[in-house]
């Protein structure tokens, strides 16, 4: 999906016309894969353009660049700060953000510590990521043939650019397939997750996804947020294990991200997935997260921080 430019875009500290906004090309995580990075979507509100879960993302970009060794001069207040001075600078009600956080030019080789720590922030406007007709009727997914990174390899708990190589292999793995979304398998075949996504199953009525720690899934967000959802909604929501079959013999399976949103799965491996479209489980839930996001509920009204 093409960026469409906006006004302005915060790097280390001040705001930058988008057009300057640029990096040589002999910055270091360009040629090795150093940078952490996030997603977030501010969306309109009964009070104005609202960031959803901002400290929560931030958080967890602080704590990816921790374990890649980057010492990031920012706080999460200050951080905060700029993305909210960069949606403002945007005059868009609704957006997709990305703070990134890089080592800079200067330093050349495997040794990242002499490298100095660079932030930026950009936003943008973008639709849902697998488009507006998937959240409706579901998605086609292809199991993939690459195995989800092992957390033994590198650390999976942080968001790191160099690891999305493994997904975006993935992906292109299954669109050329004519599949939506890949779902990537564990190098001892449990589900781990979409290329950029949480996956959930219904079963008997209760929700299954599997347990981040255990197949090096990233700990998602989104999926934290739908986990709470759906508990206050009446359904048991439980950690497990799961194969491929679990997939294939679902009642219903969404997935779940900041991009995606919950999207619904209507087949895997040219499976039918329970009707073949959003059961009444994954609709539920996914009203009640789109009712969420825009603070049209009281009681996840503290999951939004209002852009001034």
């Amino acid at each position: 999906m093409p960026i469409t430019p906006t006004a302005k875009i915060w790097m280390d500290g001040e705001l930058v016309d988008w057009e300057q906004a640029t990096v040589h090309v002999l910055t270091h995580s360009l040629h090795y894969g150093t940078a952490v990075f996030e997603g977030i979507r501010a969306y309109p509100t009964p009070s104005g353009t609202a960031v959803f879960r901002l400290r929560e993302h931030l958080e967890r970009l602080l704590r990816s660049a921790h374990l890649l060794a980057m010492d990031v001069e920012h706080s999460v207040d200050e951080l905060a700060d700029a993305v909210k001075a960069t949606v403002a600078a945007s005059g868009l009600d609704a957006c997709y953000i990305r703070p990134l956080v890089y080592l800079g030019y200067g330093e050349m080789g495997l040794n990242p510590l002499p490298c100095k720590v660079r932030t930026a922030v950009a936003v943008w406007p973008w639709g849902v990521y697998l488009g507006d007709e998937a959240m409706r009727t579901g998605i086609r997914l292809k199991v993939s043939s690459w195995a989800r990174l092992d957390p033994r390899t590198l650390p999976t708990a942080a968001k790191a650019t160099g690891m999305y190589i493994n997904s975006s292999l993935a992906k292109v793995e299954a669109v050329r397939a004519g599949y939506d979304e890949a779902i990537l398998l564990t190098t001892d075949g449990y589900l781990a997750e979409g290329t950029g996504e949480n996956v959930f199953l219904v079963r008997g009525g209760e929700l299954l996804t599997p347990p981040v720690s255990a197949v090096g899934a990233l700990e998602g967000i989104t999926a934290a947020s739908v986990r709470t959802i759906a508990r206050d909604l009446g359904y048991d929501v439980r950690e497990a294990l799961l194969r491929r079959s679990d997939l294939y013999l679902a009642d219903e399976a969404f997935l779940t991200g900041t991009a995606a949103e919950v999207v619904p799965v209507a087949s895997v491996d040219d499976r039918v997935v329970g009707s073949g479209g959003p059961g009444p489980v994954t609709r539920a839930i996914q009203d009640s997260y789109s009712a969420a996001v825009r603070g049209e509920l009281d009681r996840y009204k503290d999951w939004l921080e209002r852009v001034d």
